[in-house]
């Protein structure tokens, strides 16, 4: 049975691209065909005339499928700024609908595991009448959300869980991501959101972290998946 998940997070800068590489990874240890997605990204650059997303690249190696960039990232934008702003600045619409067939297309490619990387936060626009979100609410795949453990986090986390139960999905986890220093208070920050937020606890994590530490720490998330 094929696993797929939407990647997002209470806000821009996350982890979500730490979290879906990581698992990425993690899935290409176990032996399974695994697939990454990053359906719109704001921020490139051009390489050899074309213009490339690092995180889109970094889920290109990850994935154990070989696919085209253009696959991998079909919607490229170059401005670091809102996906909905860049867009209008390069005289393109993207749509939800749009988004969804090239996810659709890509994923006939034979595969065992799938992860759908938003951009920014959950209701992030696309165009001046659709959010982000909508693509997720076509797809209807169930919803790992990426927490970056800082003030404020609380708020945010509890807002976005809240939303995408509204939204008529599944939310299947969360994950704590925290950077070389801890937020003041983690622990405590840590253990509200596990007790306010109905879904489990996926992982804890750090961007920081020994490799092999957080190697460890995927493969633990990818079996609760």
């Amino acid at each position: 049975m094929k696993k797929r998940f939407f990647v997002t997070g209470i806000d821009t800068d996350a982890g979500k691209t730490y979290v879906t590489v990581g698992l990425l990874e993690a899935a290409k240890r176990a032996g399974l065909k695994s697939i990454g997605l990053k359906p719109i990204a704001a921020g490139a650059e051009f390489v050899e005339d074309r213009l490339r997303n690092s995180d889109a690249l970094l889920m290109q190696q990850a994935s154990s499928v070989n696919l085209s960039y253009e696959q991998i990232n079909p919607v490229v934008l170059e401005a670091a700024i809102a996906p909905h702003i860049a867009a209008m600045k390069e005289g393109r619409l993207v749509t939800a609908s749009r988004l969804e067939g090239f996810i659709k297309g890509t994923l006939l490619t034979p595969h065992d595991f799938a992860l759908i990387e938003g951009a920014g936060g959950w209701r992030v626009p696309l165009n001046d009448r659709e959010f982000l979100s909508d693509l997720a609410k076509s797809l209807r795949f169930p919803v790992i959300l990426v927490v970056n453990m800082k003030l404020g986090c609380l708020n945010h986390a509890i807002l976005t869980a809240e939303a995408i139960v509204r939204d008529g999905l599944s939310l299947a986890g969360w994950v704590a991501n925290s950077g070389k220093e801890k937020m003041p208070g983690f622990e405590e920050n840590l253990a509200s959101l596990t007790s306010m937020l109905s879904a489990p606890l996926l992982g804890v994590l750090s961007w920081y972290e020994n490799p092999l530490d957080s190697q460890q720490a995927f493969d633990e998330m990818l079996s609760k998946l």
